[in-house]
């Protein structure tokens, strides 16, 4: 079977690492599988290309396929003939059944929605008009896969399709992200950080979304108190020199703070981490930063978005959005119990992952659909 994935972009998001996850995981071997990239191909391209998976990368700009961007789609799936289609996030969607109608022998069709939808408001102007072209056309797919049981209950309450919905979680990779005693003190050397420092970990793109400054709001109110903790943040565009965050913490206390910014090796540096913390405002469905901390041995304190209580379970700390106090005192409640207590979280943390998000079972799942959708078509 032949599976081509319409993806809007690959570059460090959630989305794209779930796609590279499932295919890494087995998929990839089990069907012959191809990507197509709307926009230009990021960090994930490279890393897919070195799994075998031909990637090919469309160069739309921001906003919808031009007529060239069609072309080039309709060219790559009358090449490829692909006997299913799956798209990724809502402008992947429409192309994949855009790509669909151009294709020949009419192949099924899966969307895959990443996002929660709590208003429609706090999205772009465009980015709106494209979900509400996802709800119009929300019919014609053969399946809706979200990726929490949060984020399909507030699409179909905002008119998606019932009939099509399916939730399949994000998977993680175990035993990849296995945590070490050797792995903890090299990743700790690397970034100039004590054995004995406590570091509270911070892993996003700049978003307001993602509320960087109230997290640093956050910390802030943690220093008051236990001033001898240490801030480790990682993402795009997260620095002090960003005009959002800028000015927020004093320059008597920059020192408790290290930005580091888009790293491919964000995975690696969290070993480092003694809590991680989750701060988004909004917009998180199945946040994988949670999954691949919990599964990295670390426990974590996040906001109540998307399906972020129910993967967090006892193993963690659950703060109302867009409240530093809150999440201020979530942080604290962890800072006050001894390593040894947080390593044990972090050890049970790790066990929820293992029992509930593995890889190997989420790529059966995918696998398991693909198969039923296809033969249906026949």
């Amino acid at each position: 079977m032949k599976v081509l994935h319409v993806i809007t972009g690959l570059s460090s998001g959630g989305a794209e690492r779930a796609l590279y996850n499932i295919l890494a995981g087995g998929l990839a071997k089990q069907f012959d599988s191809v990507v197509v990239s709307l926009r230009d191909g990021g960090v994930y391209a490279s890393r897919l290309r070195a799994l075998g998976v031909p990637v090919y990368e469309l160069g739309m700009r921001s906003g919808l396929p031009g007529p060239a961007t069609i072309a080039r789609l309709r060219a790559l799936v009358r090449q490829h003939r692909p006997d299913l289609i799956q798209g990724w996030m809502y402008h992947g969607n429409l192309a994949a059944s855009l790509a669909a109608i151009l294709a020949p022998g009419q192949p099924a069709v899966a969307w895959n929605v990443r996002h929660s939808l709590y208003q429609l408001s706090a999205e772009k102007p465009l980015t709106r008009q494209v979900i509400r072209g996802n709800r119009l056309l929300s019919s014609r797919p053969h399946a809706i896969l979200y990726n929490s049981r949060l984020s399909r209950e507030q699409h179909e309450a905002f008119g998606f399709s019932s009939t099509m919905g399916r939730v399949i979680a994000n998977g993680f990779d175990t035993e990849a992200l296995a945590p070490t005693s050797e792995q903890r003190a090299a990743a700790r050397e690397l970034i100039g950080i004590e054995e004995s420092d406590v570091v509270v970990g911070h892993v996003a793109r700049f978003h307001p979304m993602k509320d960087h400054a109230g997290f640093l709001r956050a910390a802030l109110r943690v220093l008051e108190r236990r001033p001898e903790t240490r801030f480790l943040l990682l993402g795009r565009g997260v620095s002090f020199e960003n005009p959002a965050l800028r000015g927020i913490v004093p320059d008597a206390l920059a020192d408790r703070f290290i930005f580091l910014g888009e790293r491919t090796d964000a995975h690696q540096l969290m070993h480092a981490m003694d809590i991680l913390c989750m701060s988004s405002a909004w917009g998180e469905a199945f946040p994988n930063v949670l999954g691949e901390a919990m599964a990295s041995g670390v426990p974590c304190v996040a906001t109540d978005v998307g399906d972020s209580a129910d993967i967090v379970g006892d193993t963690g700390r659950i703060a109302p959005p867009s409240q530093p106090d809150a999440l201020a005192e979530a942080l604290l409640e962890f800072l006050a119990i001894s390593a040894t207590e947080r390593v044990a979280m972090g050890r049970a943390a790790r066990q929820r992952i293992e029992a509930r998000y593995a890889l190997p079972a989420i790529v059966s799942q995918y696998a398991e659909m693909y198969n039923q959708l296809v033969q249906e078509k026949q």
